[in-house]
Formats: structure tokens, C-alpha cells, sequence
């Protein structure tokens, strides 16, 4: 009986072992796959920090601040030069030289002005005092404008003969050789004044013509596009406005300089035709004093 009981309580046990092993993996895989899904989460933001840094290199790179978008300006000047076309370059290109060379004559003419002032006033300080032409002569400079009249008026005196010139008068001669002389002087102070003018009567127009031609481009952009947005039109727009300043900038000096320059031009003259007035005035009478010893 004892032996009986005993081998139906092991069969039933045996019976028992394979739904215990079945239960206890069941168990293990519904652990292990909780596990997984609760370490899930973590991946996505280690991802997420990966797209940021990348993100981050270029503003680092382009040296733009982090958060900031490096914005492009359609109306700067080197958009201009690299969107424009031939005629936008050698409207560039004219404006340069106009200014160049304003700025230039300028300079020069300016320079000339001071020079001849400082020869006067040293022509007006040393030469009077001297006792003959020569000597008020030699104390000039060698290039000092002062100094070519009085040898001008001294050589129109000196050779005075000749078959042509036995017609003309002592007087008419030696005016004639200082007017030359004198007239030297002003051409030399004129130079560059013609240009001046024109620059300042032309680059308007030149800039306006720059102006038109951004116009048209922003109205082509404006054709094309079918709306008036303001980042289709920004650049040609740019480019008219920046033409119309440019023209300006250019005009304004070259007008201002050149009624500067005259308005000097002529208190120098001025004091060169009194010098050379004297001068004659002198030979004059040194011709008429030697001719009465003479007679």
C-alpha cells in the first residue's frame, strides 16, 4: 500500500516539472523584455545630442554666435560687384577714376597754390630791397615763378633789335614778354580745373545711369518671380541706391573743389600780374633813363 502511495506522489511530481520550467521562462523573457523597454528611452537622447553638435560646428566655424543665422546684405557693395553685370562694372569702374582723379588735381593744384603764395611772399620780403633786377634776382629761388618774370622782362629789354622787332615798341615788347610769362603761370594753376568741371556736371548722370539699370533689374526679377517681394527686388534695389550715392559722392567734391580752386587761383594771379606790373614799370624806366644819358 506504502509502496503504491509512494510511486503515485513521484509520477504526479515528474508531471509537474515540465509546467514549472515552462513558467519560470515565461518569467524570465517578460523580465527581460521590461528591462529593455524601460533602458529604450535613454537612446533617442544620446542620438538627439549628436545632430546638435553637429549642428553647432558650423556656426562655430563660419564664426557666427550660437542661436545666431548668419543673414546675407543684398544692398552691400560686394554683392553689387559680384551680382552685377558689364554695365554695372564699368559704371563702377568710371565713377573710380572720376574720383581718383578728382581728388588728385585736388591735391595738386592745391599744393602748386601753396608753393607760388610762399615764392610771393618771399619775392615780396628779399627782391625790393636789392639794388638792381639782377641782384633782387639772384636772391630767388631758382624755380620760383617770380624769378622767370624778371628774366623774361630783362631778356625782352636786353634784344630788343632785329628787323621784325625795330617796328615794335619798347613798351608793346617787354608787356608782351611778360603777359607771356604770366600767362605760363595761370596756365600751370588751370591744369586739371576742365576736368574738375566735368566730373562735377557728369557723375550725376553717370550715377543715374547705374540707377536705371538696378531699376530695370528689379523690375525683370519682379516679371519673373510674378510677386513684388522684398527678396526678389533687394539686390537691384541695393545696387540703384548705392549708383545714386556713388554718383554723388563723387560730384559733390569735384564742384566744391573746383569754385575752391578758382576763387584761390585768383588772389594768386593776382599778386603775380602786380609783381610783373612792377617789373615793367621798372624797365621801362631803366630803357628811358639809359636812351636820356644817351641822348
Amino acid at each position: 500500500m506504502k509502496t503504491r502511495l509512494n510511486t503515485t506522489l513521484i509520477s504526479k511530481l515528474m508531471a509537474c516539472i515540465p509546467a514549472l520550467v515552462l513558467a519560470a521562462f515565461l518569467t524570465t523573457g517578460v523580465a527581460s523584455v521590461r528591462a529593455e523597454e524601460a533602458a529604450a528611452p535613454e537612446a533617442p537622447a544620446a542620438d538627439a545630442a549628436a545632430p546638435a553638435a553637429d549642428a553647432a560646428a558650423p556656426a562655430a566655424d563660419s564664426g557666427v554666435p550660437a542661436g545666431q543665422t548668419e543673414i546675407l546684405n543684398p544692398y552691400g557693395l560686394e554683392n553689387l560687384w559680384t551680382s552685377g553685370d558689364f554695365l554695372t562694372h564699368a559704371t563702377v569702374v568710371v565713377l573710380t577714376v572720376m574720383s581718383v582723379g578728382t581728388w588728385y588735381i585736388l591735391i595738386m593744384r592745391l599744393v602748386d597754390q601753396t608753393i607760388l603764395m610762399r615764392q610771393a611772399n618771399a619775392a615780396q620780403k628779399s627782391f625790393w630791397a636789392a639794388g638792381s633786377l639782377k641782384e633782387g634776382m639772384a636772391k630767388l629761388e631758382a624755380t620760383s615763378a617770380f624769378r622767370a618774370i624778371v628774366d623774361d622782362g630783362l631778356k625782352a629789354t636786353e634784344h630788343h633789335e632785329g628787323k621784325l622787332t625795330d617796328a615794335i615798341d619798347l613798351n608793346e615788347w617787354v608787356t608782351m614778354s611778360l603777359t607771356r610769362s604770366t600767362d605760363t603761370v595761370n596756365y600751370r594753376l588751370q591744369g586739371g580745373l576742365s576736368f574738375l568741371a566735368s566730373v562735377g556736371s557728369t557723375a550725376p548722370f553717370v550715377g543715374l545711369l547705374g540707377t536705371v539699370w538696378g531699376i530695370y533689374h528689379a523690375l525683370i526679377k519682379i516679371g519673373i518671380a510674378g510677386q513684388a517681394s522684398i527678396d526678389k527686388v533687394a539686390g537691384p534695389v541695393g545696387e540703384a541706391l548705392i549708383m545714386t550715392a556713388f554718383g554723388l559722392i563723387v560730384a559733390v567734391p569735384a564742384v566744391l573743389g573746383y569754385n575752391w580752386l578758382v576763387r584761390r587761383n585768383k588772389v594768386a594771379l593776382e599778386r603775380v600780374r602786380n609783381f610783373a606790373a612792377d617789373i615793367h614799370a621798372v624797365l621801362i624806366s631803366g630803357a628811358r633813363g639809359q636812351a636820356r644819358a644817351r641822348a
